[in-house]
């Protein structure tokens, strides 16, 4: 692979990530205003008991709109490299997509709950 193709890639991938961060982020601050559910939101407080009341909203749908669109842009970018026949890609694509969203989203449950921990504690 040549130079000129990994700027390009990483180009693209920037492009990609910027657009479906924006498109993202608007979609879940209108849904928040309209009280509708956003499903990362409703899967990390059920998957990791967390208080609704308690939680900066605002503040979490930045970063699921930042993981969203990594998760969707690098997939898409890193398939896009790969010289393999159509099917093999959607294939890799779909395993890839799932293995992202699962580890991503683990991680940044995982960090919601040491911060809340740790909130709970300087209050006591």
């Amino acid at each position: 692979m040549e130079t000129s193709e990994i700027l390009f890639n990483i180009f693209m991938f920037l492009i990609f990530f910027f657009i479906i961060f924006i498109i993202t982020y608007f979609m879940n601050v209108w849904k928040l205003k309209k009280k509708k559910t956003i499903g990362e939101l409703r899967y990390l407080i059920n998957k990791f008991n967390l208080e609704e009341k308690r939680l900066k909203k605002r503040q979490m749908i930045l970063w699921i709109s930042i993981i969203d669109a990594f998760i969707i842009s690098f997939v898409g970018t890193f398939i896009f490299m790969l010289p393999i026949d159509y099917v093999w890609k959607f294939l890799s694509g779909f395993v890839l997509l799932f293995a992202l969203i699962y580890a991503l989203f683990e991680i940044y449950g995982r960090h919601i709950v040491k911060k809340y921990q740790k909130r709970k504690e300087d209050k006591k």
